[in-house]
């Protein structure tokens, strides 16, 4: 969202995260100019305090386990994907569903900006 709009603050965290951001991950949106090299993944659980104008889960694990803000939040909504690293098989098939999770966000995230956010 942070590309389609500069003046936009956008945060980002997981209910469960890794101690790294995904190795193809950081490859496949390289391809489209976003540098996630020097990113970390954040727990949820330090912004629980913070108010947000909107609060969206995006994949169905996190719908069911995210813990209530406790800051005000305007809106709440569930936009879901399907976890790219749960993708298996060849090196060329889970670039491929990681590539097309990030078109689906983009594409979706997109939606959201134009019908919500856009001034």
């Amino acid at each position: 969202m942070k590309s389609f709009d500069s003046a936009l603050e956008v945060f980002s965290a997981g209910t469960n995260p890794s101690g790294q951001v995904h190795p193809m991950a950081i490859k496949v949106m390289n391809e489209i100019g976003i540098d996630l090299s020097k990113q970390h993944p954040k727990d949820v659980t330090r912004f629980l305090d913070k108010g947000f104008d909107y609060v969206v889960t995006v994949c169905d694990h996190a719908r069911e386990t995210c813990p209530v803000f406790i800051g005000k939040v305007g809106h709440r909504l569930h936009i879901g994907f399907e976890d790219p690293v749960k993708a298996t098989g060849t090196e060329n098939k889970v670039i491929a569903v990681f590539r097309r999770v990030r078109d689906e966000i983009e594409r979706d995230f997109r939606k959201l900006y134009d019908q919500k956010l856009k001034g």
